[in-house]
C-alpha cells in the first residue's frame, strides 16, 4: 500500500470517521456509509483494516458510556448469531462480493427504516406480538456477515431491536456491547486473511484521535434528544444509508 497524498482522500476519511464516531456514540447504523466512501479512494480491504481497530477504540469508549443502559436478553439471543455470521464471513470471504453484501444491507435499510416510519405514523402493519427469539438469531447472524465483509452490521441489528421499542439508552448501550463483541471476533479473522500492514496501521494511528473525539460527541449529543424523536432519527438514518449502499453497490 502507498502512503496516500490526495486531499481527496483524507477529506473523504476524515467525514467517515466522524460519521463512525457519531454512529458509535449512539446514531446508530450512520457508520454504515462510511466503508462505501472509504471504498471511493482507496482499497475497500484496506480501508476495511484500517478501520477495525478505530472501531474497537470507538467501542470501548460507547460501552463505558452505556455501560448501564443494555438489554441482556437480546445480547444472549444476537451474539450466537453474530459469532455464526462473523465465521461464515471470513469462510467466504474469498467468494463473497462485497458489492452485493451492500445492495442486499441497503435493500433491508430502504424497506425496513420506511416501514418503521410508517408505523409511527399509525400507517404500518401492527404487530400483535414480538418477532420469535428466533428472528434475534438469524438477524444477529446476517448482523456479524455484513460486518465482517463490509462493516455493515448496523441496518440487519436495528431490524430485530427497533421492533422491541427500546428506550433509546437502553437501544444504544445494547448496540454498543453487541458490536464490541463482533468487532473484537473479527481481529484474527484479519490477521488470517492478512489484511493488516505497517501502512494501513500508521493511517489508523494519525484519524484515531479524530475517532476518540467524534465518538464522545456522539455520547453528548445522543443524550440530550428526546425519544421519539430519536426513533424517527434512526429511522431516517436506515433509509439514507440503505440508499447510499444501494446507489454504490450498483455503480
Amino acid at each position: 500500500m502507498i502512503w496516500p497524498t490526495s486531499p481527496l482522500f483524507y477529506s473523504v476519511a476524515i467525514l467517515a470517521i466522524v460519521m463512525v464516531g457519531l454512529a458509535k456514540g449512539g446514531f446508530a447504523g450512520l457508520g454504515a456509509a462510511a466503508m462505501p466512501m472509504l471504498a471511493l479512494v482507496m482499497d475497500p480491504l484496506q480501508a476495511a483494516a484500517m478501520m477495525l481497530p478505530i472501531l474497537i477504540a470507538q467501542d470501548v469508549i460507547s460501552v463505558w458510556s452505556f455501560r448501564r443502559d443494555y438489554d441482556a436478553e437480546t445480547l444472549w439471543l444476537m451474539i450466537p448469531g453474530g459469532i455464526a455470521g462473523v465465521g461464515l464471513g471470513w469462510f467466504f470471504s474469498a467468494s463473497v462480493d462485497a458489492d452485493a453484501v451492500r445492495g442486499l444491507v441497503g435493500g433491508i435499510a430502504v424497506v425496513f427504516g420506511g416501514y418503521r416510519l410508517l408505523q409511527m405514523r399509525g400507517l404500518g402493519l401492527k404487530s400483535s406480538r414480538p418477532l420469535s427469539r428466533w428472528w434475534a438469531c438469524f438477524w444477529g447472524g446476517v448482523s456479524g456477515f455484513t460486518s465482517h465483509v463490509a462493516h455493515a452490521g448496523g441496518p440487519p441489528f436495528q431490524v430485530w431491536a427497533l421492533t422491541r421499542n427500546f428506550p433509546h439508552l437502553i437501544f444504544i448501550g445494547t448496540s454498543s456491547i453487541f458490536f464490541a463483541a463482533l468487532n473484537v471476533i473479527k481481529v484474527p479473522a484479519y490477521f488470517a486473511l492478512g489484511q493488516f500492514h505497517r501502512e494501513t496501521l500508521m493511517l489508523t494511528a494519525a484519524f484515531m484521535p479524530l475517532a476518540i473525539l467524534s465518538t464522545m460527541a456522539g455520547v453528548k449529543l445522543v443524550r440530550r434528544i428526546d425519544p421519539a424523536k430519536f426513533q424517527t432519527i434512526i429511522s431516517v438514518l436506515m433509509i439514507v444509508v440503505g440508499a447510499e449502499l444501494l446507489r454504490v453497490a450498483f455503480t
